[in-house]
């Protein structure tokens, strides 16, 4: 009985060590495809800018580990560790429904949290516009159908005014 036990338990230690080792182990490749309605998903190499910079130039507030003395009573001891962008930012920042979860909490600090696409944004371009990286729209990602017809109504746009550019 007492071999069952011990065998049990090392098969335990080594199944839990081997799931710590792969949920630390960041990915090389991502795609960041959550707004893929008007844009193709963007292939994100994760390996090159983990090289270029580290973790909390991105990842900010994912752990409950936090640099900043004036965070640390909201994110400190976090039991849940995230570093997906859109667990934090909304995908709908100006629906009705994160406009009123928005105002249910008065107290709230990130009153003014960026949505998901402003926070892709205000991270990826600060670094590229100082290490001359791509900054057009598509130089990341390419529109899809839907997107050129949002972004592009051709002949449904208003004329512009006489002696306007």
């Amino acid at each position: 009985m007492r071999l069952l036990v011990t065998s049990l338990f090392g098969i335990f230690l080594t199944l839990a060590a081997a799931g710590l080792a792969s949920a630390a182990a960041p990915p090389g490749m991502v795609t960041l495809d959550t707004l893929s309605e008007h844009f193709a998903g963007v292939s994100f190499d994760h390996q090159l800018h983990q090289d270029l910079a580290t973790c909390d130039k991105c990842h900010h507030h994912t752990t409950g580990e936090t640099a900043e003395p004036q965070c640390a009573g909201c994110h400190q001891g976090r039991t849940t560790a995230t570093v997906a962008c859109r667990d934090c930012h909304s995908t709908q920042p100006f629906s009705a429904a994160f406009i009123r979860e928005k105002e249910r909490d008065r107290g709230r600090y990130h009153i003014d949290k960026p949505g998901l696409k402003a926070a892709y944004h205000r991270n990826c371009f600060n670094c590229h516009e100082e290490s001359g990286g791509p900054t057009g729209c598509e130089d990341c990602h390419a529109k899809t159908p839907a997107g050129t017809v949002f972004y592009n109504p051709g002949s449904q746009s208003a004329k512009p005014a006489a002696g306007a550019h």
